[in-house]
């Protein structure tokens, strides 16, 4: 039923806007006929309205995927670059986290994983609201930094990278990832903070191993047990329902001949903090200059250049 209405929505916003054109049009039409110049800048106001629905609608296109109005559970991981890049991780959950808050989108934290001197191995983020799988799934790849590295005495520059993973969030109630009791193991452990230390006596932190797949998650977070529990049966879900999706497709290009890329080490943005300041993106060479705003979570621009460019590749 959500499908269905969703398809009639789409519908409505096409309708309103072939009705808008043919408006212009006849508009158009009676000032020429007339001779009557006024009606310029009404026309010129109107056809700038009409072009902006238009690529609202079109926007609308490339969020139709099987997932992309699910909530986007998004893990990003450190890479080359020592403490720098556990900072860049931490950086990039603040990125993240300040976009959907700003966008009023629920975001929750679920699981983080310390560097040893500073800032976070790994950090997995919920996020909800509209489309958020379909947004964010633009984000997928490695995110490149340059800057002075704060962790340097010799204060050299430092290139860090990090890797964004982002899955769509499975929905429990519909069954449609069934996890048997027997397929899991589960372990618990102390939670650790910066440096490895121990930052609760009790083992608070989950440790779920998947069986049949080998697929293995960890959430230390919060306090309680239960609610790790809960956060890691999540994110596992989530994996596994990736996992289906990736095996089906698979199957799919073998069936074609067509060979599946392999999306996770694409370079797909570089953020650079020195000798300047800016950030761009090299699939859609869209580029800004205020990186600082971009960090602390402007990043529509990058997203929506993407749609774009996809919708045009798949044309």
């Amino acid at each position: 039923m959500q499908e269905l209405g969703q398809l009639q929505q789409s519908v409505e916003l096409w309708r309103n806007l072939q009705s808008q054109v043919t408006d212009l049009r006849e508009l158009a039409d009676l000032g020429i006929e007339n001779g009557d110049d006024s009606l310029t800048e009404e026309l010129t106001a109107e056809t700038a309205n009409v072009a902006t629905e238009l690529s609202k609608a079109e926007m609308q296109l490339t969020l139709s995927g099987q997932y992309d109005d699910r909530p986007a559970i998004l893990t990003i991981h450190s890479g080359a670059g020592g403490t720098d890049s556990h900072d860049w991780v931490e950086m990039l959950v603040g990125m993240y986290a300040g976009w959907a808050s700003s966008r009023n989108r629920p975001v929750q934290v679920l699981d983080t994983a310390y560097g040893d001197e500073a800032g976070l191995r790994t950090g997995t983020l919920e996020i909800g609201g509209q489309h958020a799988f379909g947004y964010l799934n633009a984000e997928v790849g490695v995110h490149r930094l340059v800057r002075m590295s704060p962790f340097d005495p010799a204060r050299r520059r430092q290139t860090s990278f990090a890797r964004v993973e982002v899955l769509p969030a499975a929905l429990e109630e519909s069954g449609e990832v069934d996890i048997r009791p027997d397929d899991l193991k589960m372990d618990f452990f102390r939670s650790s903070g910066p440096g490895g230390q121990n930052v609760q006596k009790v083992a608070s932190a989950v440790r779920l191993t998947h069986l049949p797949t080998g697929l293995v998650v960890t959430c230390q977070t919060e306090r309680s047990q239960h609610q790790n529990r809960d956060y890691a049966m999540r994110i596992l879900r989530a994996r596994l329902l990736a996992l289906r999706e990736q095996e089906r497709a698979q199957q799919l290009s073998n069936l074609r001949g067509v060979r599946v890329s392999a999306e996770w080490g694409n370079q797909i943005r570089s953020y650079v903090l020195h000798p300047y300041k800016s950030v761009k993106d090299h699939r859609t060479d869209f580029q800004v200059g205020n990186a600082d705003a971009v960090l602390a979570g402007e990043i529509d621009g990058f997203i929506e250049a993407y749609l774009v460019s996809k919708l045009g590749n798949d044309k």
